[in-house]
Parts: C-alpha cells; structure tokens; sequence
C-alpha cells in the first residue's frame, strides 16, 4: 500500500491544509462552494475533508459563508496582511504584559520597519 489513497494526498499539518485552502479562497474572484475548492486543489483532498476544514476555519471566523444552492460559497475575511495582523493581535492577547510585548516587538524592528511604524501610527508618536 503506498503512503496515501486514492484522492487524498499524503497525511499534512491541519494548519498547512488551511494555509492551502485559504490561498485557493484568496485567488478566486468570488465566493467558493468545498467542491469548487476541492477541484481546485486538483483532487489532493476528498470533498468532505474539505467541508470539514471550511466549516472549522468559518468556525475560527476566517472565513464568511452565505447559502449556495445546497452548500455554502466560503469567502476569506480579510487579505494575508490582514490574517497576519490578526495573528499579532492574538498573541499580544493572549499575553498578561502587554506593553513587555511591544517593547520586544519593537526593540526588534529595523531602523525602516521602525519609521514605518512611527509613520503609520501618525504624526504625534
């Protein structure tokens, strides 16, 4: 028996499945039904294994859902600086000291990532 069966690809990282999905989700012009991206995918997934990781990253709140027939079309809620922002939200978060973290963060930035920064947070800082 190979390392995988037919129509599912070798055993990966849930969090590498999403990463995928979410890539496929980013470059459609619209909303996606799971068989829309299983077909997508190239057949790398079964349709219900799909269902199943949709319906955890809606659940997480990374994607919108609105009815499509007998399925849901699922759509990203923000772009992929907008997911990485969010993930830097999170872990200051989930954080007791706060302003420790964003010493760090900053202490940590290049002279440019810094100005850039001091730019977007306005012109008082």
């Amino acid at each position: 028996m190979g390392a995988h069966t037919q129509g599912q690809g070798p055993r990966r990282a849930n969090g590498e499945r999403e990463a995928e999905i979410l890539g496929v989700l980013q470059r459609a012009d619209g909303a996606l039904t799971p068989g829309e991206v299983a077909e997508r995918l190239g057949g790398e997934l079964t349709y219900s294994s799909v269902v199943t990781i949709l319906t955890r990253m809606h659940t997480k709140q990374l994607l919108t859902r609105t009815p499509r027939g007998r399925a849901y079309a699922y759509t990203p809620v923000t772009d992929d600086p907008g997911f990485a922002a969010r993930r830097m939200r999170s872990v200051l978060e989930e954080r007791s000291d706060r302003q420790a973290v964003l010493a760090r963060f900053a202490d940590g930035l290049s002279a440019d990532d810094a100005e850039l920064l001091r730019r977007l947070l306005g012109p008082d800082q």
